[in-house]
């Protein structure tokens, strides 16, 4: 894959978070030139932290993509745009659903604008997520299923989705979407639930606190964000790609109730008790979710390497050492 990335130009929307800086910190290893574009607002989950060790050798500006002339200029001369940045929380686009409009839907639109405008060769993978398939009428969860998200979160996203696939289609502009399942690892938002649940229980466990875990028969399947980083590489670096949406997904599916368990005993001390799920939660609860990433793995080769216990034992280890840079 070297060979595909050594010496292009990289941009990486929310590139100072979570999988961005995962992102980022591999394509520096294959030769690629690296612009972060990150707006650092606090509830958004860019860290300075995540880059620490690499600062050096990337551009960071501090922008939002809401910016349209920002994103005018910094598409500019790039060969691939990885669209990671988004308003992630499902219960905040219920609660406050402008931001999440601007930001995972009028956003997208005019990033797709300014690389037609300025820029229509460049590559596009597009973060998306399987909350726009609501709660399944079947599982495994298919690229084919039905699309009915259950929040204005699932609801912007799959037109900031369906924004990408239009401009692919219709003006040339090679955009791939990928679905992203629970995606955890180090570097995750662990200070609150707006990325991911799981993150919140790491920090419970770690300051000593007992896991709430509400329901807790709800099936998930989680996604290392190496894994992730593979396939969205794997997606900007194959044509085919090009128009075409793809499941990612797990090694194993588990109950709630299974997962609190195991990150307990990873730990190696904690509890872990289930609660009834908080009424304004359970509204937007899509219940049992599994995807099917038969698709990726025909198509491009790729299947989770890791296992949920391995992705478990390294994120606690990179959180015992660095807690204090995530609160």
């Amino acid at each position: 894959m070297s060979s595909d990335f050594e010496g292009s130009k990289v941009l990486i929307t929310g590139g100072v978070g979570f999988i961005g800086s995962h992102l980022a910190e591999r394509l520096l290893g294959l030769g690629a030139e690296i612009t972060l574009l990150d707006s650092l607002i606090p509830d958004y989950g860019g860290n300075l932290f995540n880059i620490a060790h690499f600062r050096d050798h990337v551009r960071v500006n501090i922008s939002d993509v809401r910016d349209t002339y920002s994103m005018r200029y910094l598409v500019q001369g790039k060969d691939y745009l990885f669209n990671l940045a988004g308003q992630t929380s499902h219960l905040d686009s219920m609660l406050n659903p402008i931001p999440d409009l601007e930001i995972n839907c009028h956003a997208q639109l005019s990033i797709l604008e300014a690389c037609r405008v300025s820029n229509p060769k460049i590559k596009i993978v597009f973060a998306s997520t399987r909350q726009i398939y609501g709660r399944p009428e079947f599982l495994p969860v298919t690229e084919a299923h039905p699309l009915n998200p259950v929040d204005v979160n699932g609801i912007n996203k799959m037109a900031g989705e369906k924004y990408h696939l239009l401009y692919s289609q219709v003006h040339g502009v090679r955009a791939t979407a990928l679905r992203l399942t629970n995606t955890i690892g180090p570097r995750m938002r662990i200070k609150d639930a707006r990325q991911t649940f799981v993150g919140v229980w790491i920090r419970q466990l770690l300051e000593g606190k007992p896991i709430e875990v509400w329901g807790g028969q709800q099936l998930r399947d989680f996604t290392d964000v190496d894994d992730a980083v593979d396939a969205f590489l794997l997606a900007a670096s194959d044509s085919q790609t090009d128009g075409q949406v793809y499941n990612l997904g797990g090694s194993e599916v588990v109950n709630l109730a299974t997962l609190a368990q195991l990150l307990v005993d990873v730990n190696g001390s904690g509890t872990a008790s289930v609660r009834e799920f908080p009424a304004d939660r359970h509204k937007i609860d899509i219940g049992d979710y599994y995807g099917d990433f038969a698709k990726i793995e025909s198509q491009l080769g790729w299947k989770p390497n890791y296992s949920l216990r391995e992705t478990i034992e390294r994120t606690i280890a990179f959180y015992r050492e660095n807690l204090a840079h995530y609160l």
